[in-house]
C-alpha cells in the first residue's frame, strides 16, 4: 500500500475480531488487517532467522513424523509462535535426525526421531497421532490421560463401532476413547472441539464434501437423495509408504479411479451428512487420484429443493462462511483450483447452475495434506489450548 494510499484511510476502533485492526478508507468501505499478519509482535519479528517462541510453550508429541501428514505438521509448526515439539517417534527411522528423512526440514533445531515404545511423554503436553489406520487406538489407549490429543487417522472418527469394522477390517480395541472422541471439523464443531481431550481429524474427502454440504443441508436447500461426488486427489494422499501403484510411472499421464462403491471415507462422508439432515443420508462417490503431489478438488452434484435457486445456495454459503478464516466462498462464476490452495489451509469453494433444471454443481478445493489434514489438525489443537484459531496458520498458497 501506497504512503498516499495509506494517509486517506482512519483507524476504525469498531474490529470484527480482537486481533484485528480495521481502518476506514474516505469511500466509507471498511479495510480490516489481521493482527497476527501484519501488528502483531510475532509477525513483525518474523524478518528474523527463527519466530521466537512463547514464554508459555506447549509441548508438542509427533507421532509418526516420517510420514507425510507427521512431516507437515512439523513444517506448519515451525512457525508457531506457542507449539513446541519435544518428542516425534517414527519406528523405521529411530535415531535419525527429521532432516535426514526430509531435507527441506533439515534448518530445524528438533529432537531425533525415537521407536514408540521408546517415546518419554514426562516433556509433552499434547500429541499429534500420525500414524495408520488400526494401530492408533492402541497406541493412544496407552497414552497419559492428561495429554491433548488430535489423531490423524480414521480410528475415531466413526461413532459406530461395527461400522468401523466393517469397513477398516477388524474391530475397535478402544470403545471407550470412541465415546469421548469429538469429530474435528473444525468450522462446524468448533465448540465441541474446544472442549475435547480427544479430536478424532477428518479426512481429506470428507472435509472438501462436508464444508459446502452441511449448510445447504442444515437449511433444507438440497434434496437428500441424488448427492453425487466426483471427486481427485493428489499422490500424496495415498501416504508415503512404497506401493507399486504409487511408482512414478504407474501414476503419470493418467487419471485413476479408486475405491469405487467401497472407499473407507464413505462412511464418514455420510455420518457427516446424516447428523446435518438428522436422518440418513447416501451418496454416490468416487475417488480419483490425479498425476500430482498434493491438491485435492470435489465436484458435488446436488438436485435443489423445489422452489430453490442456485443463487439461495450461493448466498446460505455466504451467510455461514463470511466471517471465517479457512473457508472462501469465491465471487460468483469464479472457478476453484487446486493450485490456488497449494500448501495452505484455506478451502475455495463455489456453486454453479447445471444445465439440467433443479439442479446446481458444487466445486470444493483443499490443499489435502494441510486442510485435508495436518492444518486442519493444528487448527483444532488451537481451539483446544484456548489459542486464536488461526495461530502458526496463515500461510498464503504457494504459486506457481
Amino acid at each position: 500500500m501506497s504512503s498516499a494510499a495509506f494517509s486517506s484511510i482512519s483507524l476504525d476502533t469498531g474490529c470484527f475480531r480482537k486481533d484485528e485492526t480495521t481502518f476506514r478508507k474516505r469511500d466509507g468501505r471498511r479495510l480490516c488487517i489481521r493482527g497476527s499478519v501484519a501488528s502483531s509482535p510475532q509477525s513483525l519479528q518474523f524478518a528474523k532467522t527463527k519466530t521466537q517462541k512463547s514464554e508459555e510453550m506447549v509441548r508438542i508429541g509427533v507421532l509418526g513424523a516420517s510420514g507425510y501428514t507427521g512431516s507437515e505438521i512439523v513444517r506448519l509448526l515451525t512457525n508457531h509462535p506457542n507449539f513446541g515439539i519435544t518428542l516425534m517417534t517414527a519406528d523405521r527411522k529411530a535415531g535419525q535426525s527429521i532432516g535426514s528423512v526430509f531435507p527441506h526440514l533439515v534448518t530445524q533445531n528438533l529432537p531425533d526421531m525415537v521407536a514408540i515404545k521408546d517415546a518419554d511423554f514426562s516433556n509433552v503436553d499434547a500429541v499429534f497421532c500420525c500414524l495408520p489406520h488400526g494401530t492408533t487406538q492402541d497406541i493412544i489407549k496407552a497414552l497419559p490421560k492428561q495429554l491433548k490429543i488430535v489423531d490423524l487417522s480414521a480410528d475415531f472418527r466413526l461413532r459406530n463401532i461395527n461400522e468401523y469394522e466393517e469397513w477398516y477390517g477388524q474391530p475397535h480395541r478402544a470403545t471407550e476413547l470412541q465415546e469421548e472422541a469429538i469429530y474435528g471439523l473444525t468450522e462446524v464443531l468448533r465448540e465441541e472441539i474446544r472442549n475435547a481431550r480427544l479430536v478424532a481429524n477428518p479426512g481429506c474427502y470428507p472435509t472438501s464434501i462436508q464444508l459446502p454440504l452441511v449448510p445447504l443441508i442444515k437449511e433444507n436447500l438440497i434434496k437428500l437423495t441424488g448427492i453425487i461426488v466426483d471427486a481427485k486427489s493428489g499422490v500424496s494422499g495415498a501416504g508415503r509408504g512404497a506401493k507399486e501403484s504409487n511408482l512414478y510411472t504407474e501414476i503419470a499421464e493418467g487419471i485413476h479411479s479408486y475405491g469405487i462403491t467401497r472407499h473407507r471415507h464413505v462412511p464418514e462422508i455420510e455420518q457427516g451428512l446424516s447428523d446435518a439432515s438428522r436422518s440418513k443420508v447416501t451418496v454416490s462417490f468416487t475417488p480419483h487420484l490425479m498425476p500430482m503431489s498434493r491438491g485435492m478438488q470435489s465436484t458435488i452434484y446436488v438436485e435443489m429443493v423445489p422452489g430453490v435457486s442456485v443463487d439461495e445456495l450461493y448466498q446460505q454459503l455466504k451467510i455461514c462462511y463470511e466471517d471465517e478464516e479457512f473457508v472462501i466462498l469465491l465471487d460468483k462464476g469464479a472457478i476453484p483450483h487446486t493450485r490456488n490452495v497449494r500448501g495452505s489451509n484455506y478451502c475455495f469453494m463455489n456453486v454453479f447452475p447445471d444445465r439440467i433444471p433443479g439442479r446446481a454443481i458444487i466445486i470444493s478445493v483443499i490443499d489435502n495434506l494441510v486442510k485435508g489434514a495436518s492444518g486442519q489438525a493444528i487448527q483444532n489443537l488451537n481451539l483446544m489450548m484456548r489459542l486464536p484459531e488461526n495461530t502458526g496458520l496463515l500461510y498464503q498458497p504457494l504459486f506457481p
